[in-house]
């Protein structure tokens, strides 16, 4: 769970929901953009549309088909009616009975390969959209995660796309062909008796006006809904992930109400997303009555033929029908435009992992790193570094020291680029890091980090990372590193499934294989992130000798609390508040009695204590 929301959660009271909402929304909301048009969002969709052209067109083709076959019938009753009476000969009605028939089950087998098609493109543009959005999601750079829950992210990926993708599993298409069944139904009314036609239309401007009101509103409703689904699924991924905590420290309480400010905000919009899509159905119910009981009355001043009557009340049901389904799956697309307006707010995102540069500074290839006048911060308001100068030989064995909050960790992730420079140059091997491809750049470091994460799959994949594993040269990094006798003492061994996060491992097992996964990457430079934090004294005797041996021609930079991984260093780098204060060997260090002198005899002094 993010310690950021630790103080919001502190002001949630039971009795103040509206100050518990407007907290947790400083935290949880999120900035929507809610200036795309529909065209343009239509425009948008069509390249993930466009590959199904094939199951599109038999999708159109079929709506158009449907609809002409549902105008068909009510010519066919008009026609078996009025001929039945006119000749007296029941084999009319019988004839017309089997035509009306057929129709009906060839318009409803069309129909069939119309919501089968219109359910493949749907299925498919939204499977390539998924990937699309997964594949932008790797581009984007590490600081757009830290400003994003969990949780928001992944309902881009889900819940939005499942939004986008219910259009097409209601039969969006249909809408084309309530049109064109509109269209249909107004010509052949008019042609058939115009004055009951124009008494039928009377509903019309009434229909129009409820769904110019209605629209905007509607869109701003389920606007709402995807909002406050992100944050329940953001804070749902923040509960879930502290739960260890939340239970040590008896949150329960405090935690369900915070849950409930936002489930009541989403219960909320549900409700307003209702209300309009409830008005919309009576009004249109109501108009169609009155339409109908208009010409009802119509009729007792105006001459026509029972079958003339009974069609034009076909084709006016025909005629409410279409425009019921209409206003269905504007609610449909309204929930699904306002999904779309966050998938591909997502997809504009400018912010690109480390993009490749024409032009850079390179420098002395003899420098395996490099920092020259180097400046950053993560906000504008709170510098990190100060005029860093760094430079460490290829093969040298280099130790990051400093308080906390000293720029240690971040010099690591500009050497990665990680993040973007605000002055200065970087450079690795004498290569200015903005000219270097990402991949390039990072296959030149193995990095160990406190934190270690662990992907799904097995014990193998993780220490090969995402390359296919070499069983053999696994086993042979476990054993030379000589920690075979901590992680193989499963019954599958290498082939051991590591559960979610590696909840199956401990913490030093975790970093043990963190270890193991930077010896089989065998890249020139590692780097070492309080790589032994996690691991207790005894095992971490074992790990120095190994660690030794992998340091062997290769460039290494350490950023460690502990001495036995700090004392051996070739030259030691002392930060303070973002700048480098000292630096040299130990021995030099230990003898101008600065900064660091202080922090050895304190460090000395508890490791003396532990023993």
């Amino acid at each position: 769970m993010s310690t950021r929301l630790l103080p919001t959660q502190a002001k949630v009271a039971p009795s103040a929901g509206d100050r518990g909402a407007r907290n947790l929304r400083l935290y949880h909301e999120e900035q929507l953009d809610s200036g795309f048009s529909d065209r343009g969002l239509l425009s948008d969709v069509w390249p993930f549309l466009k590959p199904q052209k094939f199951w599109l067109s038999v999708a159109l083709g079929a709506v158009v088909a449907t609809a002409v076959l549902s105008l068909i019938r009510p010519l066919i009753m008009l026609w078996a009616i009025d001929e039945s009476i006119k000749t007296g000969d029941p084999r009319v009605m019988m004839r017309g009975g089997a035509a009306f028939a057929g129709v009906a089950i060839l318009e409803q087998l069309i129909g069939f390969a119309q919501i089968y098609a219109t359910q493949v493109v749907g299925v498919r543009a939204m499977a390539d959209l998924r990937l699309h959005i997964f594949k932008f999601l790797g581009t984007l750079p590490l600081s757009f995660f830290e400003r994003q829950p969990v949780g928001r992210v992944v309902t881009r990926v889900t819940n939005d796309v499942d939004a986008m993708q219910e259009l097409f599993s209601s039969g969006a298409l249909n809408a084309l062909g309530d049109l064109i069944s509109l269209v249909g139904v107004v010509i052949m009314m008019v042609s058939l008796d115009f004055k009951l036609s124009l008494i039928g239309f009377m509903a019309m401007p009434p229909i129009a006006f409820l769904v110019f009101v209605v629209r905007r509103r509607a869109r701003d409703a389920f606007r709402s809904i995807r909002g406050e689904t992100a944050r329940m699924n953001a804070n749902m991924n923040e509960q879930v992930t502290g739960v260890a905590l939340i239970q040590a420290y008896g949150r329960q309480r405090a935690m369900l109400r915070e849950f409930d400010v936002i489930n009541s905000s989403y219960r909320n919009a549900n409700i307003r997303s209702v209300k309009y899509d409830a008005i919309q159905d009576a009004a249109i119910d109501a108009l169609s009555a009155v339409s109908l009981a208009a010409i009802v009355i119509a009729l007792g001043y105006h001459a026509a033929s029972f079958g003339t009557v009974v069609a034009i009340t076909s084709y006016l049901r025909l005629f409410f029908e279409p425009i019921s389904m209409l206003a269905q799956r504007f609610t449909l697309l309204q929930a699904a435009l306002a999904g779309a307006e966050r998938v591909f707010g997502l997809l504009r995102v400018e912010q690109r992992d480390a993009p490749t540069l024409s032009t850079g500074s390179d420098g002395d290839s003899a420098w395996a790193m490099e920092l020259s006048h180097v400046s950053f911060a993560y906000k504008p308001e709170s510098p990190v570094l100060h005029d860093v100068n760094l430079r460490i030989k290829q093969g040298q064995r280099v130790a990051l020291v400093g308080p906390t909050g000293s720029g240690k960790s971040t010099i690591t992730a500009l050497l990665l680029r990680l993040y973007e420079l605000g002055t200065g140059t970087v450079r690795v091997f004498g290569r200015d890091v903005a000219t270097l491809g990402r991949d390039e750049l990072r296959r030149k470091f193995a990095v160990v980090p406190q934190d270690v994460f662990l992907f799904p799959g097995t014990l193998a994949d993780n220490i090969s990372a995402d390359e296919e594993p070499d069983l053999e040269r696994v086993q042979r990094v476990v054993s030379e590193l000589g920690i075979a006798d901590l992680l193989l003492n499963r019954p599958d061994g290498l082939m051991t499934q590591v559960r979610g996060g590696g909840s199956n491992f401990s913490a030093g097992e975790r970093q043990l294989i963190a270890f193991c996964r930077a010896m089989y990457r065998d890249a020139p430079i590692l780097v070492l992130d309080e790589a032994t934090a996690s691991v207790d004294s005894g095992t971490e005797a074992r790990l120095q000798a190994a660690l030794n041996k992998l340091m062997e021609g290769r460039t290494s930079l350490v950023v460690a609390h502990r001495l036995s991984t700090i004392v051996s260093s070739d030259t030691i780098v002392v930060l303070q508040q973002g700048h480098v204060v000292e630096q040299g060997t130990h021995e030099t260090l230990l003898k101008q009695n600065g900064l660091y002198s202080i922090l050895y005899r304190l460090a000395f002094a508890k490791d003396q204590v532990k023993a």
